[in-house]
């Protein structure tokens, strides 16, 4: 129960600027770490600001979930829930000048088939990159080096409540105790899209799953021109409890406001940032004692697809042969 879990103890957060407070230390601490190497200056440009970091995670997260999206076979929507949320859990408390985002996103969707008890292979999974044999191994020898550490990094708590069985469940709800909706069904697709979109924000790291799933039903609802407060105060008995309503109104608010002003990064934005992470990633400015991990990628140049050499290691461009 999500109450009673890790991820109510210590993955939801009381607000946005606790957020961009973990991730600002993130990026302090691992400025501080290059700084004491002697490799770099604390105001080298090369070094990424919180904000940079933030627009490079956005990149990737989207990234990763285009990859799962056409995936083979088909990738339960929770699997794809748990990937994200991780990806985001493991980037509050790192740095994407120490671990690259690209060997990362993979390692979080890795798991996630893992966790969730999404039965493929190793070979399957990496048989969804459409490489060469060769480029397959190479990939996933870094993700099986890189899979202990985002576990510790995630500090063990690997369940991962998602909206989509609350969401299924307030359907049911719907249908059976709200006559007076003839057709709940009619909610789904607004309410899938609501919940495609408030994915990529923050909200996943603010409010428990069940009031985002209920968000999106009375999204919908809206959209549709359906009132449902009969619902909430009735139905959910929340007519007496005004400050539990309140609370839950407030959320659905922050909720809609965190999909209205979520940006993407622009293409220019982005390929500006990812040379300056290239540049971090051959500085060597990682601590990390495993070569192939201090190393991470090779540049981001598109190139012709041709069979990988022993030397070579997976990168960007053969991400984009996969989607």
């Amino acid at each position: 129960m999500y109450h009673s879990s890790t991820q109510r103890r210590h993955w939801t957060f009381r607000g946005e600027e606790e957020l961009a407070r973990c991730r600002a230390d993130a990026n302090r601490k691992f400025r501080g770490k290059a700084v004491t190497s002697g490799k770099v200056q604390q105001t080298e440009p090369v070094l990424l600001e919180p904000q940079d970091e933030l627009a490079i995670c956005k990149y990737y997260e989207k990234r990763l979930l285009e990859f799962c999206a056409v995936f083979k076979p088909a990738m339960p929507r929770s699997v794809v829930g748990t990937a994200s949320m991780y990806f985001k859990r493991f980037y509050l408390n790192n740095s994407v000048m120490e671990y690259h985002p690209r060997i990362i996103m993979l390692t979080c969707a890795f798991l996630a088939c893992k966790v969730d008890e999404f039965n493929v292979s190793s070979a399957q999974f990496v048989g969804n990159l459409r490489e060469s044999p060769l480029g397959q191994e190479k990939a996933l020898e870094q993700i099986l080096e890189y899979e202990l550490l985002l576990i510790q990094q995630l500090n063990f708590h690997l369940i991962v409540h998602n909206p989509y069985r609350p969401f299924e469940g307030f359907l049911i709800d719907l249908k059976t105790r709200y006559p007076m909706l003839e057709n709940p069904e009619v909610l789904r697709k607004a309410a899938d899209d609501f919940l495609n979109r408030v994915a990529l924000t923050d909200a996943y790291l603010l409010f428990p799953p069940s009031q985002i799933a209920l968000t999106a039903i009375l999204s919908s609802g809206s959209r549709a021109g359906i009132n449902m407060e009969s619902y909430l105060s009735e139905s959910l008995m929340l007519k007496e409890n005004r400050i539990s309503l309140a609370k839950l109104l407030d959320g659905m608010k922050c909720m809609k406001n965190l999909i209205k002003k979520y940006e993407l990064p622009r293409p220019e934005e982005v390929a500006a940032l990812k040379q300056k992470l290239e540049k971090c990633h051959s500085l060597e400015l990682s601590l990390n004692t495993n070569p192939k991990k201090r190393k991470g990628y090779e540049d981001d140049e598109y190139v012709t697809k041709k069979p990988k050499t022993d030397e070579e290691e997976w990168t960007d461009d053969d991400l984009a042969d996969s989607l």
